[in-house]
């Protein structure tokens, strides 16, 4: 059987710096291989963030190019093969052709972990792919396991399994309390988020190691390590930890997260790209179109020049459409009462709205 590989995927965007950096300081010994799946559409501050986090790892991080042997750019490669039509929440040809695929023909058929960047404060798995030759971790979260690990191991035909597990690895202490939890089975009154509360609860080191000893009957990467210092992990971090973690390195928060003031019939805000990505994101908010057209104009033209032959970026309304001065008053306008509504509990930042309404996919590319 083959090593196992480690690998991470740095995004440009915060929270895959942070673990990049969380995990080489609290697990130096994980050889750990990093990638990156280049667009050719990023934003500079993403290029220099990159080459700033390669500096403190003291490794390359892996640029991966879905049509390394085309003439063109990655994204206007793919463009041409799909006859000019532009990706959107619908039709999203960009994550799966510039990042899945690249990421899945880097892996190969190795057994392979992947460290994904979802927070302890968020409620979302990621992309998971469905070969079974890559296992998830996710280091920031208290339970580090997928929701295919969890299930597996919750599963009621299991249960004498993991109670022998149990005895064998767990203290005298806390075994009566683990056992009892292992012995209720699943129900209607009994939910898998129940029974894994309950286990974290008691101990979340014991839980670890008894879902990797389980692992050792089953076809996961990680049943091919006989060592695994993230099993003692009972850490939770959220997003503060996240921008702790930046600045407390040096490496500091991507240069597009910084806030830029702009003022509008004499009311004052502040606005700034809030992911990694594309500089064209069709998720950007149209504040966020404004962001970049008032401080990338140069990018912001590169976008408009995609729209044509009736695609656009945002249904309904063009990036000509979206600068005209009164446009942008009220998209302004319509943002500042958002983000100033303290009735308004949904967040208005892009990081949080695709965390909530898209799910796996976008992951990808913005953690």
């Amino acid at each position: 059987m083959s090593k196992v590989r480690h690998v991470l995927g740095i995004s440009g965007g915060k929270d895959s710096t942070a673990l990049a950096i969380y995990l080489k300081d609290k697990y130096p010994q994980l050889d750990l291989e990093y990638y990156f799946c280049d667009t050719d559409k990023e934003l500079d501050e993403t290029y220099k963030l990159i080459e700033k986090l390669e500096s403190f790892l003291g490794k390359k991080i892996k640029r991966l190019k879905a049509a390394e042997d085309s003439p063109e750019q990655q994204f206007d490669h793919f463009l041409k093969i799909y006859g000019g039509f532009l990706p959107s929440s619908n039709a999203r040809w960009c994550t799966q052709k510039l990042k899945l695929e690249p990421f899945e023909k880097f892996v190969g058929t190795e057994p392979v972990v992947s460290y994904v960047a979802i927070r302890g404060d968020e409620d979302r798995e990621g992309y998971i792919s469905h070969k079974r030759n890559i296992q998830s971790i996710f280091p920031f979260r208290k339970n580090i396991w997928s929701e295919e690990i969890i299930s597996l191991f919750f599963e009621n035909s299991n249960i004498k399994i993991v109670e022998d597990i149990f005895y064998n690895i767990s203290s005298n202490g806390i075994l009566d309390s683990l056992i009892n939890i292992t012995k209720e089975p699943l129900s209607f009154n009994y939910s898998r988020e129940r029974k894994l509360n309950d286990f974290l609860s008691l101990s979340t080191k014991s839980f670890n190691h008894a879902i990797f000893n389980f692992l050792k009957i089953k076809d996961y990467p990680l049943s091919f390590e006989d060592y695994y210092p993230i099993l003692e992990n009972e850490e939770s971090l959220n997003r503060e930890d996240i921008f702790r973690i930046l600045k407390d390195s040096g490496i500091g928060i991507p240069e597009y997260y910084n806030k830029i003031e702009f003022n509008i019939n004499g009311k004052k805000s502040f606005y700034s790209r809030s992911r990694s990505g594309c500089f064209f994101c069709f998720f950007q908010q149209k504040i966020e179109w404004i962001w970049l057209y008032e401080n990338h104009r140069d990018l912001f033209e590169k976008a408009k020049e995609y729209e044509k032959d009736g695609y656009t970026w945002m249904q309904g309304e063009s990036l000509n459409e979206l600068i005209k001065p009164e446009r942008i008053e009220k998209i302004k306008e319509d943002y500042i009462k958002k983000t100033t509504n303290k009735s308004n509990t949904k967040s208005p930042y892009l990081i949080d709205i695709i965390s909530d309404a898209e799910g796996e996919g976008c992951n990808i590319c913005f953690i």
